[in-house]
């Protein structure tokens, strides 16, 4: 996720450098041929332009929109996932009691909820398509790790662990009937947040919608200094490229932001979430060693 200050501007026109070149050398071309071989005709009313313009400004404005409602979607997703993983970490922690034995159960209650710092993570660079294992070794058993190693995605045989192991809880003893229900809730409420970031990473953007709009800006610019030339002469070429640059940041800003999931400065910051969320259940276990939170690379946070 990209950070409110010092992102530095290289970053941000690195993203449209071509075509900002590109533009520059076809500006440049239609200016020698207009200024040297004074073919005046070559001109256009800058209205046609004003006018195509004008069009694809609302449509990047209605993609743009579209893009950012993705990328909170998914931050408001993650939010939740906070949230329930801390709601679990509790419940698992204060509810569930064996007054014969209460030492019997401090493994089952520490497994359950390193599992679930294990989920996070199995989760976030599950939705960025890189390999889980290495990121959860230290949080679960080697029992375990064979067992989510038959899962495509690891972060469903975690959750299949949490469900088997309440369930045992519950034929314990540990827990009754109705704490059982509330636990297993929080649990399928982190399954539908699983299933709506997989939502957001598998479901693809219209390319239609995407490649119109992209040809359309492309015959805009191609217009565009025809319309510039005559207004003005030397300058021409400077102005095209502003405004040029203007509506490809846009264009790219919304290609970035509508898949918040590959690993890039702009996507949602899922590591760190669950550095922090790492941070808080290992607190609420009052553990010696705990991690300290993830720091800024630059000018963003993964």
């Amino acid at each position: 996720m990209l950070l409110s200050k010092n992102i530095p501007i290289r970053y941000v026109f690195g993203k449209i450098k071509f075509e900002v070149i590109t533009v520059a050398i076809y500006g440049i071309l239609i200016e020698v041929v207009y200024q040297n071989f004074h073919i005046t005709n070559i001109s256009i009313p800058m209205t046609v332009p004003t006018v195509l313009g004008t069009i694809i400004s609302l449509l990047l404005a209605f993609r743009s929109n579209q893009a950012y409602d993705r990328w909170w979607e998914a931050r408001i997703i993650w939010g939740s996932i906070v949230n329930d993983s801390r709601t679990l970490a509790r419940q698992i922690l204060h509810l569930i009691e064996d007054p014969y034995e209460p030492e019997a159960i401090k493994p089952f209650k520490h497994r359950m909820i390193n599992r679930q710092i294990a989920w996070c993570y199995a989760l976030g660079n599950g939705l960025r398509k890189n390999d889980p294992m290495p990121g959860i070794r230290k949080f679960v058993s080697e029992e375990e790790q064979d067992y989510v190693n038959g899962f495509d995605n690891k972060h469903v045989g975690l959750l299949q662990l949490h469900a088997r192991d309440l369930n045992n809880a519950l034929k314990q003893g540990w827990v009754n009937p109705y704490q059982q229900v509330e636990i297993d809730n929080t649990v399928t409420r982190l399954c539908d947040a699983m299933g709506k970031c997989e939502r957001i990473k598998n479901t693809v953007f219209p390319s239609t919608y995407s490649l119109y709009i992209h040809l359309a800006l492309n015959f805009f610019i191609l217009l565009l200094p025809f319309g510039l030339v005559e207004l003005f002469g030397f300058l021409m070429v400077p102005v095209l490229v502003v405004i040029t640059a203007c509506f490809f940041l846009i264009e790219k800003m919304a290609i970035h932001l509508q898949d918040p999931f590959e690993n890039k400065p702009t996507d949602t910051p899922v590591l760190s979430i669950s550095r922090n969320i790492e941070r808080d259940l290992k607190q609420m276990m009052q553990e010696q060693h705990v991690p300290v939170a993830h720091q800024p690379d630059k000018f963003y946070i993964l």
